[in-house]
């Protein structure tokens, strides 16, 4: 089946299956998956494609983004080129023009590692030290998360963070801290909650709005 999303023409893909549900998913392979049951015709699939336009398009700008970051090394919303070189002299990898300099990918990694680690303990005490209320200070985590920027967990007083996080701008970075702080003074998503991220992330809906367009 193919259906027309404005001017591109994309496969769609039924699966059927014994669903109560009808489940739509638009893939990295620009493919929309359609789960349903036996009994759904493709004149109601095709309806619900049109119902849920939207969604599609959003799907599909995430998709692009995703496709043009690969290949490209991102650093603090920075886009630079990587330069590997045999035999390489200098312990830590240099960072010069644009251009990173290193040995190869594990030193790369390692560097980038240490990097997150160290950029991340300096942003989570600068917006500890906004809090007014009286919070823990958290220990920090950090993890390549699927569907996350951030994680508050009070039992423990933990704050997990997002390794992907170093590819965007600070403010990026700033933001997801001062979500994940909030919740130590509200442990909900309340118009209370969003009222103290505000009073130390002013922006914070224009920053969330460009995260939540980010394919993770």
């Amino acid at each position: 089946m193919k259906y027309q999303l404005d001017n591109q023409i994309l496969d769609v893909k039924i699966i059927k299956k014994n669903n109560k549900n009808i489940y739509i998913r638009l893939k990295s392979d620009g493919i929309i998956y359609v789960t349903t049951n036996y009994f759904v015709s493709k004149k109601y699939i095709k309806r619900l494609l049109d119902d849920n336009q939207n969604f599609l398009r959003r799907s599909l700008l995430k998709i692009n983004k995703q496709n043009e970051k690969e290949g490209k090394f991102l650093l603090l919303g920075c886009e630079y080129n990587i330069t590997f070189i045999n035999n390489f002299k200098k312990v830590e990898v240099d960072v010069n023009n644009g251009i990173i300099y290193c040995e190869n990918q594990k030193q790369l990694e390692l560097w980038l590692k240490k990097q997150i680690k160290l950029l991340y303990l300096q942003r989570l005490d600068y917006n500890y030290n906004l809090f007014n209320e009286k919070i823990p200070y958290p220990k920090l985590k950090v993890r390549n998360m699927k569907t996350r920027w951030g994680v508050c967990n009070r039992s423990n007083n933990t704050v997990t963070l997002n390794s992907k996080l170093i590819e965007y701008s600070i403010d990026k970075l700033d933001y997801v801290i001062v979500h994940e702080l909030s919740h130590f003074v509200h442990f909900n998503h309340s118009a209370l909650f969003w009222k103290e991220v505000e009073q130390y992330c002013p922006n914070y809906k224009k920053i969330r709005k460009e995260l939540n367009d980010v394919c993770l």
